[in-house]
């Protein structure tokens, strides 16, 4: 299977084609307000009709209600929606059905131990991202720039679909993937000159890197 590259938090024209233009297979936009890379609908609406069937359109919302959701939904048409905040398995498998729409639930870890909490989603949602756990008293479960013990997932069988998030850059991205065998890598603070500025060059690099690693193990 060939591995999917999402580059997440893109909020200009320019880091978008950016992404689009070095391969990414999925883009993520972001619907959180306490989050440097939060998109205003309108914005949103206008960077996700120039993707043009691309990519995979992906929007993250955080214990987003019905309301929000059906907002995004109108202005993004998005591929997936990315929950990542503490939704329920009845919460996820109530959006997935009302909204008809493919749900990758984020799981946050730091042992072992967490790895307990996707049983409960596996039947719910269609793809797993594992991110690492903010620190406590944290404004916003994501984008940190923290990685977390990559070893946790070395041989995970969930029988689903999963990507690795949390700290990755073009630097580690291949030895993420080395340990972990994800299926899938998703990006975001590791390819900013600042919080919420992507930087079109790191953007490339990640994705270079990381499909540098998928050719070496498909040989």
């Amino acid at each position: 299977m060939s591995l999917l590259v999402k580059i997440c938090g893109l909020s200009t024209r320019e880091t978008l084609d950016a992404a689009l233009g070095a391969g990414a297979d999925m883009v993520g936009f972001v619907f959180f307000p306490a989050s440097p890379r939060h998109l205003p609908l309108a914005a949103a609406r206008e960077l996700a009709s120039a993707v043009r069937g691309r990519a995979k359109k992906v929007a993250l919302t955080v214990d987003a209600d019905d309301l929000s959701l059906a907002d995004v939904m109108a202005a993004v048409k998005p591929d997936m929606l990315q929950l990542h905040g503490r939704e329920s398995t009845a919460r996820v498998k109530q959006i997935r059905q009302r909204f008809a729409v493919d749900v990758m639930k984020a799981v946050a870890v730091s042992t072992a131990a967490d790895l307990v909490a996707i049983e409960g989603y596996k039947s719910v949602c269609d793809r797993i991202l594992f991110d690492a756990r903010p620190p406590t008293g944290a404004s916003r479960p994501g984008g940190l720039g923290a990685a977390f013990d990559w070893q946790v997932l070395k041989n995970l069988d969930i029988g689903l679909p999963f990507m690795v998030s949390g700290g990755l850059s073009a630097h580690n991205v291949e030895e993420a993937l080395r340990v972990t065998g994800a299926g899938g890598v998703d990006v975001s603070s590791g390819v900013e000159r600042a919080p919420g500025v992507k930087d079109p060059d790191m953007i490339e690099r990640f994705i270079r890197a990381a499909r540098a690693f998928n050719e070496v193990t498909a040989r």
